[in-house]
């Protein structure tokens, strides 16, 4: 039988060589060109946390110390142990006590290191090193897979971690812009909630609880309470403990909630959507639904989309430029509403960058403006083969 056009033994003992390397052989060349890949991005990976470990160290001191150093370094392997929840009745509490003691750590190490910041920087400081430590940990797993499959030679797991890694990467590059925006103190796109929320507070004067603003004032005729997280500092305070208050003390007409939400690939950057329940990304929203359903108090939101990664990068012009799309629907909610009581206001999200009245906001939007500009530059000088952050 003829193969390949030639009837001679030799031609067929050829291809049957042929088809046994390629059999045997080929899955394992495969393997070695997935670990070369998969090697240059762990690589890539980990000089990723060493940049987020630089800029964590710059913003404490142009000329760190060793110490200094040693101690960032050591930070950057923090880690907490998620509660027991077999039994869940309780988890809520658990977990909110959880998360108290992880910021008084990280509130704590700020002034350990930089003691001599003011509050407002030692809060992005904050947000800063929980970006490289984020950033370290998945550089961390993924080299670990790395190492696995060096170790077991499957070209099974190689190809699983192969096709997440632009995700992967693509969350990787947003959080060596995150620590930078966060550590920074820039608008970054989870700000937009409380960017809305204190250009309405406009210039009344909110009280400070628990690095919470609460400002009240008249908006369309109706009482407003407005809250946001104290700026200009990267913090989220807890809004939901004072909107538990204001529901059980008084009566309220509606709970309003503003804040970044991801979008499907194909919407659009910076539109913004109404809907239905507590726009807010943690469990946290729990104690406000429970108080709500408690009350009877309808729950309304209003959500800017974006991409996940660009609510933990700097904040882009296109959410920038639906801060009046929203606030415009807001008041149109706080009209319409028919029940009578007190509204509340809620821009959920990471203030960084954002101060607590409508001054505030303007000078926020203004550097939004600018570092959307110098990353821009950058993202020509990356295209260019430069290095931009010259570490």
């Amino acid at each position: 039988m003829p193969l390949f056009g030639d009837t001679s033994f030799i031609g067929t003992a050829i291809w049957i060589g042929f088809f046994v390397v390629m059999m045997f052989f080929y899955p394992r060349l495969m393997l070695m060109q997935m670990l070369g890949k998969l090697e240059g991005t762990a690589l890539m990976l980990e000089g990723y946390t060493h940049k987020t470990k630089q800029i964590v160290l710059r913003r404490i001191s142009n000329k760190p110390s060793h110490e200094l150093r040693e101690k960032v370094g050591n930070f950057m392997e923090f880690f907490a142990i998620e509660p027991v929840n077999l039994d869940p009745y309780g988890i809520l509490n658990k977990l909110n006590h959880l998360v108290e003691l992880v910021e008084d750590k990280f509130k704590d190490f700020s002034k350990e290191v930089a003691p001599k910041m003011n509050p407002e920087d030692q809060a992005s400081l904050v947000g800063g090193l929980s970006g490289a430590i984020s950033m370290n940990q998945i550089a961390k797993i993924v080299r670990h897979f790395v190492e696995t499959i060096k170790k077991t030679k499957s070209l099974q797991l190689a190809m699983i971690l192969q096709m997440q890694m632009p995700f992967i990467e693509k969350v990787a590059k947003a959080m060596l812009n995150g620590t930078e925006t966060m550590a920074n103190g820039w608008p970054m796109g989870d700000s937009i909630g409380p960017m809305v929320a204190s250009h309405m507070i406009g210039d009344s004067r909110g009280k400070d609880i628990r690095d919470t603003i609460v400002a009240r004032k008249k908006i369309k005729g109706r009482s407003v309470v407005i809250i946001k997280a104290k700026g200009p500092g990267g913090r989220l305070g807890k809004p939901w403990e004072v909107v538990e208050k204001e529901v059980r003390r008084g009566k309220v007409a509606k709970i309003i909630s503003v804040d970044a939400a991801g979008k499907l690939e194909g919407e659009r950057t910076g539109s913004v959507a109404e809907g239905i329940g507590v726009a807010m990304g943690s469990f946290y929203r729990a104690f406000i639904e429970n108080v709500a359903t408690e009350k009877k108090v309808p729950i309304e939101s209003v959500a800017i989309k974006m991409a996940p990664e660009e609510a933990i990068m700097n904040m882009p012009l296109d959410v920038l430029k639906a801060v009046p799309r929203a606030v415009s629907i807001v008041e149109q909610n706080i009209k319409n509403t028919k029940k009578r009581g007190t509204i509340i206001l809620l821009g959920v999200g990471n203030t960084s960058g954002v101060g607590n009245d409508k001054k505030s906001t303007e000078v926020a939007e203004k550097k939004a403006k600018e570092i959307s500009k110098m990353m821009k530059g950058r993202a020509e000088q990356e295209k260019q083969g430069k290095r931009w952050f010259g570490f």
